[in-house]
This record gives structure tokens, C-alpha cells and sequence, in this order.
């Protein structure tokens, strides 16, 4: 999982980075209304980032529970979406984007701030409170 921001990236094109296949990818199966639309397979930074990574994993799978029943993005909608720049979903919660949980409770601190936003495709994590930047 890439996260935004920060000084050093090292020079790295991230969104053209080869896979690397120690990192765990995940899916999403994504419906406009009940129409099926098609697949997004991300993979996620767990090289660079692993509590964000598996925060996002297991909010994918569904297998963090709270008493006993799955908790994560199952059945979570796009929140908001600006065309040729971005879409924001993940907020379970809410729905609105201001809903905020982790696997590891409330919130966690920000791991880096290494992988930058070199071009399309890339997936990060909004911060919930305030920055370590």
C-alpha cells in the first residue's frame, strides 16, 4: 500500500514498480446499482508499509471480526469520486468518509511516508487524525 505525501521517495515510479510477490493482493468486485462492473486488484505495500498493508488485508477479507461477525469493505460504497483523479471508499463506518477503525483499533500511527503518488493506479490510506508528516 502506497502512502501519499512525505519528502524521500527515492525516485521510485511507484505505480510502475514490478509486483513483488511477497506482497499480499486483494480485490474488490465492484457493482454500479446491481450491475457488475468489473474487478480492482490491488497490490498492497507490505514491503514498505506491513501494519497498513494488513490493516487493509484483513478489512478485505473480512477476517477482523468484532463479536464475531466480519467487519471490513464488503458492501462499502465509493464515497467520493473525481473524475480523472480519484475515488475514496473504505469508510464502513459511516459511509461518508469521516468513519474511522483499523484492525488495530481506533486508529495507528502512520508507519512512512516513503512511496509518493507517481501516477495512476496507486492506493493509499487517508489519514484519520493528524499527520506525522
Amino acid at each position: 500500500m502506497a502512502s501519499g505525501g512525505g519528502s524521500s521517495g527515492g525516485g521510485v515510479e511507484w505505480h510502475v514498480r514490478p509486483p513483488n510477490p511477497k506482497n499480499p493482493i486483494v480485490f474488490f468486485d465492484i457493482t454500479i446499482g446491481s450491475i457488475p462492473a468489473g474487478r480492482i486488484k490491488m497490490e498492497l505495500f507490505a514491503d514498505i508499509a506491513p501494519k497498513t498493508a494488513e490493516n487493509f488485508r484483513q478489512l478485505c477479507t473480512g477476517e477482523y471480526r468484532k463479536a464475531g461477525l466480519p467487519v471490513g469493505y464488503k458492501g462499502c460504497q465509493f464515497h467520493r469520486v473525481i473524475k480523472d483523479f480519484m475515488i475514496q471508499a473504505g469508510d464502513f463506518v459511516k459511509g461518508d468518509g469521516s468513519g474511522c477503525t483499523s484492525i488495530y483499533g481506533h486508529k495507528f500511527e502512520d508507519e512512512n511516508f516513503i512511496a509518493k503518488h507517481t501516477g495512476p493506479g496507486l492506493l493509499s490510506m487517508v489519514c484519520c487524525f493528524l499527520c506525522n508528516v
